[in-house]
């Protein structure tokens, strides 16, 4: 017999898999059906592919099981909710860093000596900056999110072919491959484009 306060104590996948049972216990109730139909049903229902936007944390890959799959499974369904999470915790960072220099800024600090006042000032300019810089990684972030969303996240705008899971590891951001990049790095050198 199982106590209620034993209950908590059961694993994510134990709780994962619950509403699995439940749908197909209700199934079987609602509709009885020869005893072959409920186990394919049963199967196909633990089979279903769960979609990229639902994937738990659980089931999301370390970095370096990223790193082992083969290359036949280049930006499969986990490696996609591996970096769907990895930039969404990208982009709460950013807009907590934003919210709290905010509220920074609104303090006001009457400073009679202007020194101080003068570095406080300069304090506020450099935190200005770095949220600038932010602000723009921030919409990169969310450009990141719409083309995982869009099927495109992985692959070179330039040239189609992938970008690399250790380059995507090192910039979630990036949208060239390193040999696109570079080309587009001497263009800009060469022509101050």
């Amino acid at each position: 017999m199982v106590t209620k306060a034993a209950k908590p104590a059961a694993s994510k996948a134990t709780a994962a898999k619950a509403p699995v049972s439940t749908e197909v216990a209700a199934a079987k109730k609602a509709a009885p059906a020869p005893a072959k139909t409920p186990a394919v049903a049963t199967k196909a229902a633990q089979k279903k592919p769960t979609p990229a936007g639902d994937m738990s944390e659980n089931n999301l890959p370390t970095e370096a099981e990223l790193l082992k799959m083969p290359e036949s499974e280049y930006m499969n369904e986990r490696q996609l909710g591996f970096f769907r999470d990895r930039l969404r915790q990208l982009e709460q960072e950013i807009l907590s860093n934003a919210g709290a220099t905010t509220e920074h800024l609104r303090e006001t600090q009457f400073v009679p000596d202007p020194a101080d006042r003068a570095t406080i000032e300069e304090e506020h300019a450099l935190e200005l900056r770095t949220r600038d810089r932010e602000r723009k990684l921030l919409k990169k972030v969310q450009q990141s999110i719409v083309r995982i969303d869009g099927g495109e996240y992985g692959w070179c705008e330039e040239t189609g072919e992938p970008i690399g899971l250790r380059r995507l590891l090192a910039r979630p951001t990036a949208t060239l491959s390193l040999e696109a990049q570079e080309r587009r790095e001497m263009r800009q050198k060469m022509f101050g484009d």
